[in-house]
């Protein structure tokens, strides 16, 4: 068995999607990650992986100094790709993946082949981990990887709030959710 704690990044300075195509932690971000560290530390020593996305190395980054660790880059819990077109990439998200409370969830059948192939690769970045590892990931790769745990259709399902942890074990080949991170309750998705 394999521990994964799958922490999302820290707040960001600016919104994924918007005038920066990387930002990278703000000043409460910066917290959030510190504080995250912390917390981490009581697991032992965990491998360390993180997406390449700025604000994922930057919340890695809280952890790899308390740590003395290095975190091993991997691009397959990086942030989910829009296609080629799409030129309002903050839209996309949101229709793709609706997460406000009260919207109706989409489920993975519905959404574009490449989007449940991009799923299949998180999952399995996952459960070729053979050692208890923090991830640094983002907000819809950790709900791909809760809705394979949890044998759930639905591709949003929870909102996973900044620097949180979210716990699985990969067991006898497959995913199992520990327990979900603490929800974001204010503020937009960045």
């Amino acid at each position: 068995m394999t521990r994964l704690f799958l922490v999302r990044h820290g707040e960001p300075e600016a919104a994924w999607g918007g005038a920066v195509d990387d930002p990278g932690l703000s000043e409460a971000g910066r917290r959030q990650s510190a504080e995250t560290a912390a917390a981490l530390a009581a697991h032992g020593p965990l491998e360390i992986v993180s997406s390449p996305m700025r604000r994922c190395r930057e919340t890695a980054a809280a952890y790899e100094a308390r740590a003395s660790g290095v975190a091993r880059i991997e691009p397959r819990v990086s942030e989910v790709v829009a296609p080629a077109g799409v030129t309002d990439r903050r839209s996309w998200l949101r229709e793709t993946f609706p997460w406000d409370e009260g919207s109706p969830r989409r489920a993975w059948a519905s959404v574009d082949p490449a989007l449940r192939a991009w799923r299949d690769s998180v999952v399995a970045a996952m459960l070729e981990l053979k050692r208890d590892s923090a991830v640094f990931s983002h907000f819809i790769a950790i709900n791909a990887l809760a809705s394979a745990a949890t044998d759930s259709a639905e591709t949003i399902v929870f909102v996973p709030g900044y620097a949180s942890v979210t716990e699985f074990e990969a067991r006898g080949g497959a995913l199992h959710l520990v327990r979900f991170g603490a929800s974001m309750v204010r503020g937009e998705v960045r």
